[in-house]
């Protein structure tokens, strides 16, 4: 702290410490191993220079608020290598310095007669802190040492400053009723348990953990192996059905390799029947045909003279035919007497049609004519559709200005939407957290939200959801400022209005809800005490309530309760003149970039003392939404809604539009059927003249029939007397041709009959003949197409049974060899010989095997490589379980010897513990228990010691928890407990700060009388009891040391004080005091 270097600040001695004797302040005897003799400090919080002399016993450090108490309790912790966050004050070493210096140092002198440091006699550990890089320097006795060793060596005397049940701050205090009774029984068993016995629970929870892994192993490996087991069981049949069907598989391949050599042979031995049946024919058909010789020689010999004759009678005939076709053709040329009639009607044909088409003619123009003049004249409509095509573009103009108007409003509207959106994301991003980090808090805003029409004040939603931050980074000041049970707080501007509130809301729906109330007068716009522009010298840049925003109400309270018009924020400028502003400005609250100062001045010495602390990055507040800004957007928005008005002018044209729309569509549609009935006009008159003129040339070409009928008589005439010729002069050439043919005809008739006659005598035996000769012709094509066929079927057989095509014949082991079959289930083997030889015997058995292994269906060789794989694992699995089950037995013999080491001794230290905390209690006329708590025995990392009290006969004994008991009760209950643990004496000392400021006078009373029957038997360890204040009259004892800490500009140095005079003129005072 900022002070005189002159001043001291100086811790009172005892008795016997006047000065310092051999061993360390008092006979080394009475200090228990690793009790402290001496701590110094130097530049360490409120001390520049001070040294402690604890005694052997209790040690009662009394002084006010701010003179160092609590500076000698930090000494401890950080001399004996603890973190900062033990004490709870910051998380740098640099926060326990004086502003003034970068180095502090402390020392601490501890008891100890183990081997390692009996030579250069106790063990001394000296820390010194840099602040700037937040490193220290470590010697033991003298001798550089690391962190890490300083560590060990704490550790050996069983010094443990982490563990609340030895080493209870100031600030956490509060804590130890909030340990869970798992961590209270880890904490009680390294404070005062056996070495080996907190090593022993964590080995019984790691084996424990263990066990609970090996034992689902097994079970899930048994509930495998157990599936497993069932499913080869259930794949058992398949296999087996599955080598039942190769077997049958196995008989058809043979049969179906043996059924080709039985088709050859049987086609081998048709061949050879063939060829027997062949070479008889051909014997029976060379003696017939010799028998038939002469005869066949005598119908040559008359077939011979019968051939010219033939052909004669044919030349004849052929030569009649072409004369008769030479005639008919003369005939055929001289037939146009049917065409003359035929073009004389074509000719009449003609000239009807003519006329008829004439009167047609006629008719259509007369028709068209009087079509014609029944359209008459039509009036010019093209005016009219000018004029509403002129008053179109204007409606079309007008309309295109108002959408281009409605269409900027739109999209101003939409960008301000956008905006208010972003703005409305924000805040809902704000009640996500505070649903996340206050459930309750945000339930108990739902329910004002649906209820606010109960409260007739103003009522306002959680302070952190309100409060709207101007810049992001500074949100960290407001936080820092205003504590987290505000920031979730309701704010109501009528007392009523917040009791029904609370009543609704904590009493009914059981919600931990925070609610503050408004004060009568607005401090919202209160001037701060001191303008602005006298501090911006020393960097500061603006107040806290110009930071942010926040409704009339919301800000008045903070105004009052928190002077946030009254605390300046600074910059890094602040921080490096912070001396100087401390002591110019006499500010009690100040901020820099990143930290934060509090300011206050001693009761004793009128002397300013500062702390500080790092700022935290805000959680809550460092979402903006800017309260005007979305006002403004609300506003324009507002303004931006006169687009319903353009829609209604653009509607209105609309109308308008579509009335001329109608009125120039019904013109246009009478303009277009004048046009069409103008074209049709001119299509009449177009028609008209082309009837006209084609009806001018029909009347022009007509036709002269009665010439046309004398024409074709004279015609008719000329034809006639042409075919008279023709037929007379063919009678008579055609007469003496068939007489020559008659002729011809009686010769061959003779010769016919002689031949007839022969044939008929040699017929029976031609008939033979051609018979056998068909016979042999069939026979060589059955030969042919058998010894193809017995080709193929050999060739297939070898094949077959994979013999070389170049053998010949059925090979001799084939006739005696055996089928050895593929797989070790078939059925035994048989000789290839006593298989069927005949193709219908084979077939039956072909048929009959295939139906057999037809019916196992569904099979492949997969279920057996299933099956052999399924077995291999099964096999597998089980001398794995077997493994998991011995290891498991190992484990669980393990915990079981370890459950007997540590348990045992563990319900008999909580007993003593028990003992102890109940007599406590029993003296102050209330009732404590301490148990072993477990909700299963085997569960070892939840075990735990419950701690239960009861502070008044009408109740029950009820645990020890941070919300039933009150501040007070559960102080009493601490400080007995660590009393307990006190008589147990494994620790070398205990630190207790403040824990009796919650506690009525009569439990303090008879806590300090406990704590000082207790902590000042001769068995005890070392004892810290740091407090402000004691009660009158309290008994004391001589084992104690009474530390008074001081601190003033008047106090005299530790070399001066002269404790025996400051006695003698006490009682000098006393005694005038009492004859006055």
């Amino acid at each position: 702290m900022a002070a005189d270097p002159r001043k001291r600040k100086l811790v009172g001695l005892g008795p016997e410490q006047e000065t310092e004797p051999q061993g360390d302040r008092g006979p080394a005897g009475r200090f228990v191993e690793g009790s402290i003799l001496r701590i110094t400090m130097h530049n360490f919080l409120t001390y520049d220079h001070c040294e402690v002399y604890p005694g052997p016993n209790l040690n009662m450090i009394i002084g006010a608020n701010g003179t160092g108490k609590s500076s000698i309790v930090c000494a401890i912790c950080l001399g004996l290598a603890g973190k900062t966050a033990t004490l709870g004050r910051g998380d740098k070493v640099g926060a326990q310095m004086r502003l003034t210096c970068n180095v502090l140092t402390c020392c601490l002198r501890l008891q100890c007669s183990c081997c390692r440091y009996r030579a250069v006699g106790n063990l001394v550990i000296f820390r010194e802190m840099q602040v700037q890089n937040n490193q220290s320097t470590w010697t033991i006795n003298g001798e550089h040492a690391s962190q890490r060793v300083v560590e060990e060596a704490v550790k050996a005397l069983r010094i443990q400053v982490g563990n609340l049940c030895q080493f209870l701050p100031q600030e956490k205090v509060g804590e130890f009723a909030k340990m869970s009774k798992v961590e209270l029984l880890e904490a009680t068993e390294k404070s005062v348990g056996p070495p080996e016995m907190y090593e022993i629970h964590c080995e019984l929870k790691t084996f424990r953990s263990k066990e609970r892994e090996l034992e689902n192993i097994c079970k899930e490996k048994a509930s495998f192996l157990e599936k497993a087991k069932q499913r080869n069981e259930r794949n058992r049949q398949d296999v087996q059905r599955y080598y039942e069907k190769k077997r049958h598989l196995d008989r058809i391949k043979m049969l179906e390799r043996k059924k080709p050599w039985v088709e050859y042979e049987t086609s081998r031995e048709q061949l050879e029947a063939v060829k027997r049946e062949r070479e008889q024919a051909k014997r029976e058909l060379r003696a017939l045909k010799e028998e038939q010789a002469p005869m066949l020689f005598q119908i040559q010999s008359v077939d011979a003279r019968l051939k010219p004759l033939e052909s004669q009678m044919r030349d004849k005939t052929t030569e009649i035919k072409d004369e008769s076709q030479r005639c008919k053709q003369k005939q055929d040329l001289l037939e146009r007497k049917r065409d003359i009639q035929q073009a004389l009607s074509l000719k009449q044909m003609e000239e009807d049609d003519r006329q008829k088409r004439i009167s047609n003619t006629r008719c259509i123009v007369a028709g068209l004519q009087a079509e014609l003049d029944s359209l008459g004249k039509q009036e010019d409509v093209q005016p009219q559709i000018n004029q509403i095509n002129v008053e179109l573009r204007g409606l079309q103009e007008d309309k295109a200005r108002l959408e281009s108007r409605q269409s900027d409003l739109r999209r101003e509207k939409e960008i301000l939407q956008q905006q208010l959106k972003s703005l409305e994301d924000m805040m809902k991003m704000k009640e996500e957290k505070l649903r996340n980090k206050f459930r309750d808090t945000y339930d108990a805003l739902q329910w004002l939200r649906q209820n606010r029409s109960l409260f007739e004040g103003n009522v306002h939603e959680p302070m952190m959801l309100v409060i709207n931050v101007r810049n992001p980074c500074h949100a960290k000041y407001i936080e820092s400022h205003i504590p987290a049970n505000d920031l979730r707080a309701f704010v109501f501007q009528r007392q009523e209005d917040m009791e029904r509130f609370m009543k609704e809301v904590r009493d009914s729906r059981r919600l931990r809800v925070n609610a503050v109330i408004a004060p009568c007068e607005s401090f919202a716009r209160r001037p701060p005490g001191r303008p602005l522009d006298t501090l911006k010298q020393f960097g500061f840049f603006s107040y806290l309530r110009e930071l942010f925003d926040a409704p009339e109400e919301v800000m008045s309270y903070l105004c009052y309760q928190y002077k946030v018009h009254e605390v300046p924020v600074g910059t890094e400028k602040t921080k490096e003149m912070i001396e100087e502003v401390i002591r110019e400005t006499q500010l009690r609250i100040i901020y820099t970039a990143e930290e934060k100062y509090h300011v206050k001045k001693s009761q004793y010495s009128n002397k300013t003392i500062a702390s500080n602390s790092v700022l935290r990055p805000s959680q809550f507040l460092n979402l903006a939404v800017e309260a005007d800004k979305r006002n403004r957007l609300w506003e324009q928005l507002k303004v931006k809604q006169n687009v319903t008005a353009i829609d209604a002018q653009i509607k209105t044209l609309q109308e308008q539009q579509s009335q001329l729309d109608r009125r120039d569509n019904e013109l246009l549609r009478r303009k277009k059927m004048l046009s069409e009935m103008k074209g049709k006009k001119r299509q009449l008159e177009q028609k008209i003249s082309a009837k006209q003129d084609s009806l001018i040339q029909m009347e022009q070409s007509g036709i002269d029939l009665r010439q046309a009928e004398q024409e074709a008589c004279t015609k008719t005439r000329a034809v006639n007397s042409q075919k008279v010729a023709i037929v007379t002069e063919f009678g008579q050439h055609i007469v003496k041709l068939h007489m020559v043919k008659v002729y011809l005809a009686l010769e061959i008739v003779e010769l016919s009959a002689e031949k007839a006659r022969l044939e008929s005598s040699c017929r029976e035996a031609t008939v033979r003949v051609q018979t056998l000769e068909q016979k042999c012709k069939q026979l060589d094509e059955t030969k042919t197409a058998l010894l193809n066929t017995c080709h193929e079927r050999l060739k297939k057989a070898k094949e077959t049974c994979n013999i070389d095509p170049r053998e010949n014949g059925i090979p001799e082991e084939l006739k005696t060899m055996h089928f050895m079959p593929l797989m070790r289930h078939s059925c035994d083997p048989k000789a290839f010989s006593e298989l069927p030889n005949t193709l219908d015997e084979i077939d039956a058995w072909l048929n009959e095997e295939r139906s057999r292994a037809e019916c196992f269906t569904g099979l492949s060789s997969g279920v057996v490589e299933e099956y052999t794989r399924r077995s291999q694992e099964i096999e597998n699995l089980s001398r794995e379980l077997e493994e998991k089950h011995s290891a498991l037995e190992t484990y669980q013999q393990n915990i079981s010897q370890a459950k007997e080491q540590w348990l045992n001794p563990l319900r008999l230290l909580v007993e003593q513990i028990n003992e102890k905390f109940s007599d406590f209690f029993y003296s102050m006329q209330c009732a404590g228990e301490v148990d072993l708590h477990s909700e299963n025995e085997e569960e070892y990392d939840r075990y735990g010691i419950r701690i239960r009290v009861k502070f008044r006969s009408s109740t029950q004994l009820h645990e020890l928890t941070p919300h039933h008991q009150s501040g007070g009760e559960r102080s009493v209950s601490t400080m007995l407990y660590l009393m307990a643990l006190q008589e147990l004496n494994r620790c070398p000392f205990r630190v207790v700060d403040e824990i009796n400021q919650g506690m009525d006078p009569v439990n303090e009373r008879r806590v300090f009388d406990i704590v000082v029957r207790t902590a000042c038997s001769g068995t005890t360890s070392q004892y810290f009891f740091i407090t402000p204040k004691l009660l009158p009259n309290l008994q004391y004892a001589d084992e104690m040391t009474v530390l008074c800490v001081h601190n003033g500009p008047q106090m005299l140095a530790p070399t001066k004080w002269n404790e025996k005079a400051f006695l003698r003129r006490a009682r000098r005072r006393q005694t005038r005091a009492a004859n006055a």
